[in-house]
């Protein structure tokens, strides 16, 4: 995985799956931080990562 700027995580076992990353993400984008969710298996967690080279 490429370094990037790590915005908020979530547990992979939540049980709603990676939907609470992918709405905190879509929340970040709309507030002008484009933001993506990532897996993180070494963690067992999604990552929501800044875009690369987007920050606002």
């Amino acid at each position: 995985m490429s370094a990037r700027e790590v915005l908020d995580h979530f547990p992979a076992g939540h049980p709603r799956g990676s939907w609470p990353a992918e709405e905190r993400a879509a929340e970040l984008t709309r507030s002008g931080t484009p933001a993506t969710v990532r897996m993180d298996p070494k963690n067992d967690r999604f990552i929501v990562v800044a875009e690369r080279g987007e920050r606002s």
